[in-house]
């Protein structure tokens, strides 16, 4: 996947090239930013790009090293916790005594920490003393949506480029486009805060979310028997933080028009904060929704 295929972040993604057109690239590097918004793609395509055999950096290039990295198999390349677990010392002390060995297929060899905040205090510290004297063939991309997990001697050492969101507008025409969410309402899309993982996310529970929407705007205007009936959507315990932070953002939105809806929100992270106890999960629900709707009728 070259930049162009990647949402947003352009003038990293410009400055990153041009970095590897003149050959003036840190030995270190650190992608901060919020999660799910493509940090990783541009790091695997930066990491290509210095790899690369071909002076020109083609999109399309064949040269034996982007070969070898489209095929997942790059001696002079390695991604670390991929899936976003924790990073143990043993794979820290892995790298140290791989970095000293000479590249075979490229010039230089890339090694990638996704989620570096997720390295143990003596793995972070273990890494420290590469950062410090690293073989000049050698370029580390850490990555983090966490900075402060991080400690401060490992980013001082560190080149730290700062991603932003995505901008809703490029959002909203991915998700319609690439992900066919036809139905696509400002709530929905500011569940997505700025975020391609979150958008892929609250697609799966897309329909479950355009309830919600229907159900909040319903809140004040029907009686209360027909609330809990509607309200049965609510009652999952494996995605009720996703489905009470929705419920938020729609509150929120409809707080604009009418302050009542104030004193929902309040009720919304009332009913978290007690779930957050391991009070009675239902029971709790029945309490947020009963006192949400009862604030909404003070209002008529």
């Amino acid at each position: 996947m070259n930049f162009d295929e990647i949402l947003g972040n352009d003038e990293i993604k410009k400055y990153l090239l041009n970095c590897v057109k003149r050959n003036k690239m840190s030995q270190s590097y650190l992608f901060l930013g919020p999660e799910g918004i493509g940090k990783l793609l541009i790091a695997k395509e930066f990491a290509r790009q210095i790899l690369c055999l071909d002076e020109e950096r083609k999109k399309d290039c064949h040269c034996k090293s982007c070969q070898c990295f489209e095929g997942l198999n790059h001696t002079d390349y390695q991604v670390i916790n991929e899936n976003g677990e924790t990073i143990k010392i043993e794979q820290i002390r892995e790298i140290t005594n791989k970095v000293i060995e000479q590249p075979i297929i490229s010039n230089k060899k890339v090694y990638i920490l996704n989620d570096c905040e997720k390295m143990t205090t003596e793995a972070q510290n273990c890494l420290l003393k590469t950062l410090e004297e690293p073989p000049e063939f050698v370029i580390m991309i850490l990555i983090s949506s966490n900075e402060n997990g991080i400690l401060n001697t490992i980013k001082s050492r560190c080149m730290t480029i700062q991603f932003k969101k995505i901008s809703d507008e490029q959002l909203k025409e991915y998700a319609m486009d690439k992900l066919e969410m036809t139905q696509m309402t400002e709530n929905l899309l500011k569940s997505f805060n700025g975020s391609i993982g979150k958008a892929i996310i609250q697609k799966q529970n897309q329909e479950k979310f355009l309830s919600l929407e229907n159900f909040i705007n319903h809140l004040e205007t029907q009686d209360l028997i027909t609330i809990m009936n509607e309200a049965k959507m609510l009652y999952d315990k494996e995605n009720i933080q996703i489905i009470l932070e929705y419920m938020m953002i729609c509150v929120y939105a409809k707080a604009k028009q009418n302050l009542q809806y104030i004193d929902c929100i309040e009720k919304i992270n009332d009913c978290l904060l007690h779930l957050k106890r391991n009070c009675n999960f239902d029971m709790t629900l029945d309490t947020m929704i009963f006192e949400m709707w009862e604030c909404l009728q003070k209002g008529i």
